[in-house]
């Protein structure tokens, strides 16, 4: 993966120059691949992920996407569902997330492998939106848990395990943020406010996260078990 910049107008785009490559050298990538609207006008939208931003599910030319768009919540969301004060298009978001998941991706790590990044700039604010490529069939932790088996939740430890040997804090790992694919391989998804860091006690503090989340969708006694699982899988 070769990752290049492109700025036309107020938007930069941090793109995979090795997909997004004409013959002669210029991206196949403009602004308007990054506004949801576009993708709907068009009728290429195929899906719509739940959650903060609603992530849409796209059929570009020869694969599927999935476009982000930045939100945000809590109660500054108020104020803006999807500014954010600029800083510099390389302390954007969009941008610390795409080249995140680029370096992790290059590690042979299971994230979905990331397309392009846009920052359009507003003045002192600016918003933003992802693309990644989708995993077809792939069904959120959450959803599986009724009957996930020890051997899925083992592996789920184990790709977690994986990515805190790469040094990865995901602080906002989740029963949502785990994706299964059809063969049962586990992906990891969302790294936006993710980052590298040496070994510490905020390794158990995802899987904590990740209990808490587990409660969301079991009694406490199952989220539990499920938790005490996925850590044998960690520790294997």
């Amino acid at each position: 993966m070769r990752l290049a910049t492109y700025r036309k107008g107020k938007t930069c785009i941090l793109y995979d120059a090795d997909s997004l490559c004409d013959a002669d050298g210029a991206p196949q990538i403009d602004p308007y691949h990054l506004d949801p609207e576009y993708w709907r006008r068009t009728g290429k939208v195929i899906g719509e992920a739940p959650g903060r931003g609603a992530s849409l599910f796209l059929q570009a030319k020869h694969e599927q996407w999935v476009l982000r768009p930045y939100r945000r919540g809590g109660l500054v969301s108020r104020i803006s569902a999807d500014r954010y004060l600029w800083c510099g298009v390389e302390r954007s978001r969009a941008f610390r997330e795409m080249r995140l998941t680029a370096h992790l991706h290059a590690l042979d790590l299971p994230v979905p492998r990331p397309v392009a990044a846009g920052v359009t700039r507003h003045g002192l604010t600016y918003e933003a939106g992802l693309l990644t490529v989708r995993l077809p069939g792939s069904r959120a932790l959450a959803e599986l848990l009724p009957e996930a088996d020890a051997a899925l939740l083992q592996r789920v430890g184990h790709t977690i395990r994986c990515f805190h040997d790469a040094g990865l804090d995901h602080v906002d790992l989740n029963a949502r943020n785990l994706l299964i694919d059809p063969s049962g391989a586990v992906w990891m998804i969302d790294l936006d406010r993710c980052r590298l860091r040496r070994t510490g006690r905020w390794q158990q503090a995802n899987l904590d996260r990740l209990e808490r989340s587990l409660q969301k969708f079991l009694a406490p006694s199952e989220a539990s078990r499920v938790a005490r699982v996925i850590t044998r899988g960690y520790e294997g």
